[in-house]
């Protein structure tokens, strides 16, 4: 019996020792470690453009819309005055391919290298430069409902005042009575702006087909533009290219 006590204590011994080997040679986990993030595939969300930096962007633009944004060819649009936020979303447009009319082919290579940050801080220089003004044709219309008016009048009648007859707002109540546009919903600025791109531009309202992914600002414009004759059209061109603020010592003068 006491023999039996004897091997039963010594295998009890022997199984803790056992297990205190077993414990100390068990391997421990690592902690786990934090999955790896993916890169993000869409870009930051670009901030309020920086002029300065813009300055140093826009140089190859100069080559077709100026060193400060007024082109002398008239087939490249004016882009001095013009607001960031429309000058930031065009460049988008025509990155993804949207806007494809015109000089498109022409602006797509260029747009494809900028970031959308590249885009606000180029319209924040351009939103800085003083825009200039061409002049407006004054010849007087020979013949037509408008006899008698000189050409640009009949765009200057369209711009402040339209025609409710036929549904044509006042280019102004969006535009400014300037020219000015307005930088919150991103209306284009228009005074000074080159009449051939205008009547281009309106034309293509005018046709109401685009490749716009967010038609809001097209249909309104097309709407406005579809009951337009091509006189019409080439008039408020005119205008436009001659519409521009009074000096300040002329306003004085007066």
């Amino acid at each position: 019996m006491r023999l039996a006590r004897v091997f039963g204590l010594a295998g009890a011994a022997a199984a803790a020792a056992t297990a205190v080997a077993l414990a100390q040679t068990t391997v421990t986990p690592l902690p786990e470690q934090p999955p790896v993030q993916a890169a993000p595939l869409v870009e930051a969300k670009a901030t309020w453009g920086d002029a300065k930096a813009g300055a140093t962007k826009a140089g190859a633009c100069a080559a077709c819309h100026g060193v400060d944004g007024n082109p002398t060819d008239p087939q490249y649009p004016r882009l001095a005055g013009q607001s960031e936020r429309y000058i930031a979303s065009q460049l988008a447009a025509f990155k993804s391919g949207e806007r494809n009319t015109g000089m498109a082919a022409v602006m797509k290579p260029f747009a494809d290298m900028l970031s959308a940050q590249d885009m606000r801080d180029i319209g924040a220089y351009y939103a800085t430069q003083k825009p200039g003004a061409g002049v407006a044709d004054d010849t007087v219309v020979a013949d037509g409902p408008y006899k008698g008016m000189k050409f640009y009048e009949i765009g200057q009648q369209l711009y402040r005042r339209g025609d409710a007859s036929r549904g044509v707002p006042a280019c102004m109540a969006c535009h400014g009575p300037a020219g000015a546009g307005n930088p919150g919903p991103a209306y284009p600025a228009l005074a000074g702006q080159q009449a051939a791109y205008v009547e281009r531009r309106l034309q293509e309202y005018r046709a109401g087909t685009t490749s716009l992914g967010d038609r809001r600002l097209f249909d309104i414009m097309a709407q406005v533009a579809k009951p337009l004759t091509d006189q019409e059209i080439a008039a408020l061109a005119s205008y436009v290219q001659g519409l521009h603020r009074r000096p300040a010592a002329d306003v004085a003068a007066r």
